[in-house]
């Protein structure tokens, strides 16, 4: 994974999921307060492959953090997630 403090993402439709989780950055924004709060993403599209069976295995997955000067871009979460789909 690569960071990436530049949006590439939004607004831009066409965009396509990396195929790696190698491919996959996440793009961050700066915070846009100095106090103190939560973020919480939730997502049940999580699927990767059963490393024994090779069949999809389904999770649902849950974050929270408190950031400090950067915040994930929720776009680039997904496609980071997503890019786990065929491991």
């Amino acid at each position: 994974m690569k960071p990436s403090h530049r949006l590439t993402l939004l607004g831009r439709s066409e965009a396509k999921p990396p195929t790696s989780p190698a491919e996959a950055s996440l793009e961050t924004f700066p915070n846009p307060t100095r106090r103190n709060y939560w973020i919480h993403f939730e997502t049940d599209d999580f699927t990767s492959l059963c490393p024994i069976t090779g069949q999809a295995d389904f999770a649902r997955i849950d974050i929270d953090y408190v950031p400090d000067r950067s915040c994930v871009e929720s776009k680039s979460l997904k496609f980071y997630l997503a890019s786990y789909r065929n491991e």
